[in-house]
């Protein structure tokens, strides 16, 4: 496949991710918003935080590592040992949900069984839900592979939409059934998503548009463990890289989910603010996740395919490298843009996001300095994401190894910070924390692009330096809209709050504007892509 071509379909791949992560999180929210008014907080806390931590643990362990394998390089490989090695993430699944269950269930402070009822239930459901999951594993390799967006985007979406409906029906109907709403619910999503991609592959496999595009399998037996005659189980070559990654991919999940850890583990917490810790981080990631996570997975495949991993930029084919600097320039530029909005914008308007949105529980407490925070976080966030994604896809065996020890460092700091942090400034430490881990993670990969890029006349970290009107524009906006707040929000009606809202929409309005004329080239390629 051309590289033109894989750029194509790897930006429709993320901007219909983009519009799935816009589906799922706005359901999500609306979810949390009427169920706010049903459930306690710390059921939420015990199902957002505890349970929700198990499943992503769990699923996390057992297969990021195989997934960053088995996607790096070409389509055109053996894929028989690819499948064969993809399944391995079931019994790894098995190993970890039967490990962590005993953990959550023995050795963490087991919630009032008056007010969160059925835990053990809840323990057993969320650790089953990702077993079935992996099962699915191979189906989904495949179809990123081979980017088929339209999949990808229906079976998530079906699977989240269902998910949601179930749960707001037992909700009405059953509120006492407690965490036996939320195991049926999530059991139920996972089957769905399974389902969608088992029954696509049914179907595709072995029909004239496989035939046309020249699918490397055949028929559904072959997504099945394979044994090859005269030859090795599994490829070694991908089998010692995901060995690799497996040993980062246990410290990036302590870094990912590292307040969580901390939470359920450390008990600084209780389970109600919990609870409104987790709705305020939701609400903080609304925008971030549902653009960067899609940008973050879908160009890693763009990068891994189009460059080679490992070799350096004199070896490779240099009308690929000018591709990849140019995609990798606009997209640090593109994320830096839309993080300095949110961080703009979200400072003065965090208060009155969360009164319109869950009221004075929110509101009245330190969740505006918690959104306030996190929208500082999604800068980080939207920048650490791209660098990671062209790093990781083009580091070596070696250098993936030594980035381990790198992030052994870093998971053993971030959670020392994290707890200091916390008793020292509430739930607000653990976003601190999370700047600070952010901005470490982007110096190594900075420096890794630095290094990779300096043998060629290509410069593609200008990205992160926008043009200095624009910047002016961005501060002044910020000082209207935080001089607006407090003039007119949020306890002096609504007609003070809509005149709040106007000042920023006409900020944002001339911030747009700025952006169309200092920025010509992102713009090009984002109409262009």
């Amino acid at each position: 496949m051309a590289s033109q071509d894989v750029l194509s379909q790897t930006t429709r791949l993320a901007s219909s991710s983009a519009l799935l992560q816009v589906l799922f999180r706005v359901v999500t929210f609306g979810l949390n918003a009427f169920t706010l008014r049903y459930l306690s907080r710390e059921l939420i806390g015990v199902v957002n935080v505890r349970l929700t931590l198990l499943y992503s643990t769990v699923v996390f362990l057992a297969r990021e590592a195989f997934r960053r394998a088995c996607l790096s390089g070409s389509t055109k490989r053996n894929w028989t040992k690819t499948i064969n090695l993809l399944w391995l993430t079931l019994p790894l699944g098995v190993f970890w949900s039967i490990f962590l269950g005993l953990v959550w269930l023995h050795l963490l402070e087991v919630p009032d069984p008056s007010v969160v009822p059925h835990y053990q239930a809840g323990v057993v459901a969320f650790g089953l839900s990702a077993i079935i999951e992996l099962l699915g594993e191979p189906f989904w390799v495949l179809a990123q592979a081979h980017l088929f967006v339209r999949l990808k985007v229906i079976a998530e979406s079906l699977s989240v939409v269902s998910k949601c409906i179930l749960t707001v029906i037992l909700v009405v109907l059953y509120p006492q059934w407690g965490l036996y709403i939320f195991s049926l619910a999530q059991l139920f999503y996972v089957s769905v998503l399974v389902m969608c991609y088992v029954i696509y592959f049914v179907m595709f496999l072995g029909s004239p548009e496989a035939t046309k595009k020249s699918f490397p399998v055949a028929r559904m037996k072959a997504l099945l463990p394979n044994l090859v005659e005269d030859e090795t189980f599994v490829n070694w070559k991908e089998a010692w890289l995901t060995w690799s990654f497996f040993k980062q991919s246990f410290l990036k999940q302590i870094l990912t989910e590292g307040e969580r850890y901390v939470m359920t583990f450390l008990n600084v917490l209780n389970f109600g603010d919990q609870g409104v810790y987790d709705i305020v981080n939701n609400l903080g990631s609304l925008v971030a996740r549902f653009i960067f996570l899609p940008i973050e997975e879908s160009f890693y495949v763009f990068f891994a395919k189009v460059l080679e991993r490992g070799k350096n930029v004199k070896d490779q084919k240099q009308d690929d490298v000018a591709m990849a600097a140019n995609v990798l320039e606009l997209l640090l530029k593109l994320v830096l843009l839309i993080g300095l909005t949110i961080t703009v914008f979200g400072y003065a308007y965090s208060q009155l996001a969360l009164d319109i949105y869950g009221g004075s529980m929110l509101s009245a407490g330190t969740g505006p300095d918690l959104l306030r925070c996190y929208s500082l976080y999604v800068l980080f966030l939207a920048i650490n994401g791209v660098t990671e994604c062209f790093t990781f896809a083009l580091m070596c065996k070696e250098e993936v190894d030594r980035y381990n020890f790198v992030m052994l460092a870093l998971s053993f700091t971030f959670l020392c910070i994290s707890y200091f942090l916390t008793h020292w400034h509430g739930s607000i430490g653990f976003i601190l924390a999370n700047c600070f881990n952010m901005g470490i993670r982007i110096a190594h990969s900075i420096h890794y692009i630095y290094d990779y890029f300096k043998g060629s006349t290509y410069r593609p970290l200008t990205g992160l330096l926008p043009s200095p009107f624009l910047v002016l524009v961005y501060i002044i906006s910020g000082v209207i809209t935080g001089f607006s707040e407090v003039v007119f929000c949020c306890d002096k009606g609504w007609m003070a709050r809509l005149i709040h809202i106007s000042m920023g929409a006409l900020c944002f309005a001339a911030t747009i504007v700025t952006m169309f004329c200092t920025e010509t080239k992102l713009i090009h390629f984002v109409r262009s892509q």
